[in-house]
């Protein structure tokens, strides 16, 4: 299938028609999404992303059709669980559940812009230094390395780092102590002066671009074409929002998908370490000549990644099962 400028710009302003839908439609008049809405959209916007994997099919390219799967499939899964992290500081913040939707649709802007930025930046680096993907193999490689330590030791101590955030942005700035509706800023005595609701912004834009630094190593593992980087992406973010709230109450039930995540993460970043052996132009390995490692296909990378999340997400449902189980089981005199 060829990308060209035109499908670009049909794509681009498809996916602005679909934001300004979800801003003008839901966000724009706040107000608290029932379960059946955030459940209708939520299917909504997972149809659209499927969909579109069949134009490559209908197009006649199923090798793009499945690495744009296979792409989705690792972005939506690393945006559940960036749902973890955008509800522990949504907590943290006290954001008013009517005003949670606003706060939710800027972090999908923001990690879309911060996204798309670093998917040129590395479709750049790969087309001038095609032994990035040594790099990027590396980052994911650490990422889940980092990821394993921390669910070892079980670090959560997310209400210190807001209360830090907190501290400094009232020591430093002026600001508010209540939210004042959805406003970012708000005039008292006579003084503009920030709100809550600007600061919890500004900490879910930062954690949106380490986040990205994660995301686009991890499907570059998958694809090299830039358009299929950018629209699985794209369509992993849409209706991230829905999906917070159709899973608010449900996400501390996925007890076990960040262990999917470490296991892709290091599958993925096994991938890449090993094409960049198999293209190999470093002088220090293999004197500079390609390296006769095993490559594996796109075709099985999707069955993996699709397995891993499957055998996760049910392991964490049924053990969420048994623990209530037991808590409605009699205690024994």
């Amino acid at each position: 299938m060829e990308i060209t400028p035109l499908l670009w710009a049909i794509t681009l302003v498809s996916i602005v028609a679909l934001l300004a839908l979800d801003f003008f439609g839901h966000v724009r008049k706040a107000h608290e999404p029932t379960l059946r809405e955030s459940a209708a959209w939520s299917g909504f916007y997972v149809g659209i992303a499927l969909l579109f994997g069949l134009l490559f099919v209908i197009l006649g390219d199923s090798g793009q059709a499945v690495e744009y799967y296979a792409g989705y499939l690792t972005e939506k899964a690393l945006s559940v669980d960036n749902l973890f992290v955008f509800l522990v500081i949504i907590s943290s913040f006290n954001v008013p559940r009517r005003y949670q939707q606003k706060v939710l649709l800027f972090g999908i802007v923001f990690a879309l812009i911060a996204r798309t930025v670093l998917i040129f930046l590395g479709a750049g680096l790969i087309n001038v230094f095609s032994d990035v993907f040594y790099l990027f193999g590396i980052i994911l490689l650490l990422t889940a390395a980092n990821m394993v330590r921390n669910e070892v030791r079980d670090q959560q101590d997310a209400e210190h780092s807001e209360n830090i955030v907190m501290r400094t942005a009232r020591r430093w700035m002026n600001t508010s102590d209540d939210y004042h509706g959805d406003k970012l800023t708000t005039v008292v005595n006579g003084r503009r002066i920030l709100t809550p609701m600007l600061l919890v912004m500004v900490v879910i834009g930062g954690t949106d671009v380490l986040f990205a630094l994660d995301s686009i190593p991890a499907i570059y593992g998958l694809t090299s074409e830039p358009y299929i980087v950018f629209t699985a992406t794209a369509f992993s973010l849409l209706g991230l929002r829905q999906l917070y709230f159709l899973l608010d109450g449900l996400l501390d039930r996925l007890a076990y998908l960040s262990y999917g995540l470490i296991a892709i993460l290091g599958f993925i970043g096994t991938k890449l370490i090993l094409h960049a052996l198999h293209d190999n132009n470093l002088p220090f390995v293999n004197s500079g000549e390609s390296v006769p490692v095993p490559e594996i296909p796109t075709g099985i990378s999707l069955v993996v990644i699709a397995g891993i999340l499957v055998v996760t997400v049910t392991a964490s449902l049924i053990s969420a099962r048994n623990n209530r189980l037991k808590e409605l089981e009699p205690q024994s005199s």
